[in-house]
């Protein structure tokens, strides 16, 4: 069942009103308290502009940071991320120490019209994980409706994400939920064909959910990273000192049987005897792969058979970087990957990269905004791909026809 989205409100319900916003602020930082990367934080902004042109009174935004371990931790305040977010807009913004409480409803009822608030980290809060009911009815004070824009969560069953949302109606979709669900869900449910999924990354544990339920429905499932090392092995290749998990070496030698020609695996591979042996790396067929050495990076002759499968293609998913692409020279592959996809995107065809790694590869690429749409998601976007149905958007109000 389609869910309401920001779009779907009347006017009536959102203006001189406090809306209650779950962001996903979990943004990287350094040892300054210096955010890092704010591409969470920018991808927000189009929703909280919009409440405001709808006559929102004041946001009050929550969301998470980091995994603090028995309660509040200053290393994981959000206080630096609200004077970030105070460079980002014209709004004021206002960090509040509270998240939840008679302060914290104060605040919101006291704010200036036009303010934002940040509410300090939802996870400072033993009921937060847990989901606690009494917990989720506090945060529906804070607010007169409730807007889950924080897709990166929404996989999460937590009092912020999908308690608050069974107390505080109306319970809709921000614009940056509502443009991930769309992009992800027409790719599984329409997609323009040939339709090619590929996957990357060190573990074929953690996306063996995602290959069966990508299977039926792709023309092509291309398969990179160390992931790879894990099907050579089920062929009998010797993968040398890659990494392998060999309680999946049976699995693997079904989804290749089952698979057929769908499944595309690398047929070379670019190894070394270490990852800090860069200048001795050199490239092999997969089925001369030393036992001394390892693959960290698809080769140059898989490069370009998975280059000819994007452009050819007219739908392209990406989740997972091919090699250890922050380790120059086991970064050519998945750059040629993101320069494949970029090239596939002046084509005509829909790219979309599924958050995680690839988001940061294409980023660290400055190639993001060369394709239709980059997932802020890394682990709800896995779960979405699965067919997974996510508890935070569960919760929401359901579109009316």
């Amino acid at each position: 069942m389609p869910k309401r989205t920001i779009n779907d409100l009347t006017d009536e319900e959102v203006r001189g009103k406090r809306v209650l916003v779950r962001v996903d602020f979990n943004v990287p930082m350094d040892d300054r308290g210096a955010v890092t990367d704010d591409t969470r934080i920018r991808a927000a902004l189009p929703t909280l502009d919009a409440l405001f042109a709808r006559g929102a009174r004041v946001l009050v935004l929550l969301s998470h940071l980091g995994r603090p371990k028995g309660g509040p931790d200053p290393r994981y305040s959000l206080a630096p991320v609200g004077r970030h977010l105070a460079t980002l807009t014209t709004r004021p913004v206002r960090f509040v120490t509270s998240t939840v409480g008679r302060d914290a409803v104060q605040a919101t009822t006291s704010a200036a019209p036009g303010t934002i608030l940040l509410m300090e980290n939802t996870r400072f809060l033993t009921g937060e994980e847990k989901n606690d009911d009494a917990l989720a009815r506090q945060m529906a004070e804070l607010g007169d409706l409730y807007v889950n824009d924080a897709f990166g969560s929404a996989h999460r069953a937590h009092a912020s994400t999908e308690g608050v949302a069974h107390h505080l109606h109306p319970a809709v979709a921000g614009l940056l939920m509502d443009t991930e669900l769309r992009f992800l869900g027409d790719a599984l449910a329409d997609p323009r064909r040939p339709f090619v999924a590929i996957l990357g990354g060190a573990k074929i544990s953690g996306k063996i959910d995602v290959i069966d339920a990508l299977l039926p429905k792709v023309d092509a499932l291309l398969v990179g990273g160390a992931m790879a090392c894990t099907f050579f092995q089920a062929m009998g290749l010797e993968t040398g000192k890659s990494l392998v998990e060999p309680d999946r070496v049976d699995m693997a030698k079904e989804l290749v049987s089952r698979a057929k020609d769908k499944l595309v695996l690398p047929n070379d591979a670019v190894v070394a005897p270490s990852l800090d042996a860069g200048a001795r790396a050199h490239d092999v067929a997969r089925a001369a792969i030393p036992a001394g050495e390892a693959m960290f990076d698809i080769g140059p002759g898989t490069c370009e058979v998975f280059d000819r499968r994007i452009i050819a293609a007219r739908t392209v998913l990406w989740n997972g970087p091919m090699g250890v692409f922050e380790k120059p020279p086991f970064d050519r592959g998945t750059r040629a990957i993101a320069e494949a996809m970029a090239r596939a995107t002046a084509a005509g065809a829909t790219t979309i990269v599924g958050g995680g790694d690839s988001a940061a590869a294409v980023d660290a690429l400055h190639l993001a905004s060369r394709m239709t749409h980059v997932s802020t998601g890394g682990g709800a976007s896995l779960e979405f791909l699965e067919g997974k149905v996510l508890p935070g958007v569960a919760a929401l109000d359901d579109r009316r026809n």
